[in-house]
């Protein structure tokens, strides 16, 4: 089944305290996994940042029910639930969500802290929490449009990230089939560099144009000490390349006794072209535009940093230091 998003496990979370016992965060993840049937890889599935997807997902499912005073941590990993939490089971809702817990004035208090502190009225937006409206202790009536976010904070994020991303490596292939061979070159060179490839700009720039013998547009260290190298083919291509012109470049690898080669286009390649390049002996790496864009933006090649945010997290050490 679908992995629950984070408000899809606060009411099975929250019932899991019923008892009023202290519970083990970490206890409660495999607990959940298991009322939810997750497969292993369910269960272990990993967003881009490398933290756990589900257990992620009930760590903030967790802390809303917290800030929102449903729950209480009294020690570092434990969670119990509140008198307030009872109450709210005793209800019997059939879900509890950012619009539930929109209710509670703590929880609109914890929202509004990351917001203008001179804004009269909290709006809230990527939270997934709609507007607040009243003003008693407990659950509140006459609340505005709750809009509903599955995402997490630090997944939505990450989705934020992933369109920025696809939008300029999209411009950035515009932008590399619209430079003229020379810069191309220089493009070329200027990756492989940036990557740890060809010594210094200078090595790597004689090394690359100074070939073109047999299908090879030129020959680039492997290592800066020049212990093995690396042929390469790098040029615009209009249209889809085919197998032809891959047989054409392993056959040049062959008479320079050679057994490792880059093909770079700006286009792409057929099925039938990675097909032979993976059955040959020769090692031939087949780096089309769309993979050429993305390597240039990993290793800052022709783009510039407008902003940085860094996530960060309690350092459990520090405060169990002696």
């Amino acid at each position: 089944m679908p992995i629950p998003d984070y408000q899809t496990l606060m009411l099975p979370l929250l019932k899991l305290a019923s008892d009023g016992h202290d519970h083990i965060a970490r206890d409660s993840v495999e607990l959940l996994a298991a009322q939810f049937r997750l497969s292993d890889d369910e269960k272990n599935l990993q967003i881009a940042s490398g933290s756990g997807m589900f257990a992620g997902r009930v760590g903030w499912a967790r802390t809303y029910l917290r800030q929102a005073g449903l729950l209480v941590a009294p020690k570092r990993g434990v969670f119990r639930i509140t008198d307030a939490g009872k109450a709210l089971l005793a209800t019997n809702p059939e879900r509890v969500d950012n619009k539930t817990l929109a209710g509670y004035d703590q929880f609109i208090n914890f929202l509004s802290r990351s917001r203008d502190k001179n804004d009269e009225k909290p709006s809230f937006d990527a939270s997934g929490v709609g507007e607040h409206v009243g003003g008693s202790e407990g659950p509140r009536s006459g609340l505005g449009t709750v809009g509903v976010q599955s995402l997490t904070p630090e997944e939505g994020m990450e989705a934020a990230y992933v369109r920025l991303r696809a939008g300029v490596e999209a411009e950035m292939l515009e932008r590399i089939k619209a430079v003229d061979p020379a810069f191309f070159e220089r493009l070329v060179i200027d990756l492989l560099v940036a990557m740890g490839y060809g010594g210094s700009r200078t090595d790597a720039g004689r090394a690359i144009g100074k070939s073109g013998d047999g299908g090879i547009d030129g020959i680039i260290n492997e290592d800066r000490l020049g212990l093995d190298v690396i042929y390469v083919q790098a040029k615009r291509w209009e249209g889809t390349v085919g197998r032809p012109e891959i047989q054409k470049f392993a056959g040049a690898l062959q008479g320079q006794r050679a057994n490792k080669g880059v093909f770079i286009t700006t286009s792409s390649f057929t099925r039938e072209a990675r097909d032979f390049a993976a059955s040959i002996t020769s090692k031939i790496i087949l780096l089309d535009g769309v993979r050429l864009a993305s390597l240039m933006i990993d290793h800052d090649v022709g783009v510039g940093r407008i902003g940085e945010y860094v996530l960060k997290r309690i350092d459990n050490d520090y405060f169990d230091a002696d």
